[in-house]
């Protein structure tokens, strides 16, 4: 999908906590758009894998401390100055700051690994939710991307996409599955987004 030429590039922030593969193939998927770019990564993990792969890829990364994530005042300057017209959490494990929601309405989006509302709320992430998705017997699993609210995974939801839980698996055959998932779909979620009008602010999503 191509925007018309002479178009800035919209902008994509991402904040991540880990491994950051999520945030490394969104920043590739991008990297031969003609819509948006993707311009700063953020996380509050200082040693956190995903500040070496975006840097490798000469993206913007930058830690900022739990402090500094609950006191938001830096951040938002820093987000103020860049103006993204996407901040996505891929794999942010902190609460996201309702100062930096209400300054950014309706752009701030999280993936979840898992069919929300289903095995979603605080301390549900990673492997613990396809540990709890096989404990459950649930037949069959997925990810969810939703904007994000004040509360843990409890926003609008974007769109979902799902996969089989075999009786035989196991919480990492799981954990393969959804990762399939998310590299798939993220991208071409965000990519949807920018692409079509942003709803009004204040307006429901």
């Amino acid at each position: 999908m191509n925007a018309p030429r002479n178009v800035e590039k919209k902008k994509i922030v991402i904040f991540a906590s880990g491994s950051g593969t999520n945030a490394e193939n969104v920043i590739k998927y991008f990297e031969q758009s003609n819509i948006a770019q993707v311009v700063q990564v953020l996380s509050n993990k200082k040693d956190a894998k995903v500040l070496k792969r975006a840097e490798a890829l000469n993206v913007r990364a930058s830690f900022v401390s739990k402090a500094e994530i609950l006191n938001p005042q830096k951040v938002l300057k820093t987000l103020k100055t860049i103006e993204p017209d996407l901040i996505v959490l891929a794999g942010f494990l902190l609460k996201f700051p309702e100062t930096i929601l209400k300054e950014f309405p309706n752009k701030v989006i999280n993936i979840h690994p898992a069919l929300l509302p289903k095995f979603g709320g605080k301390g549900m992430y990673g492997n613990y939710v396809h540990e709890a998705v096989v404990a459950s017997g649930e037949t069959e699993t997925g990810i969810t991307i939703h904007y994000v609210n004040e509360n843990y995974d409890e926003g609008a939801i974007i769109s979902q996409h799902i996969t089989n839980v075999l009786k035989t698996d196991a919480a990492d055959d799981v954990a393969k599955k959804v990762h399939t998932l998310e590299y798939e779909w993220l991208p071409k979620v965000i990519e949807n987004l920018l692409a079509s009008p942003s709803p009004s602010e204040g307006e429901e999503p």
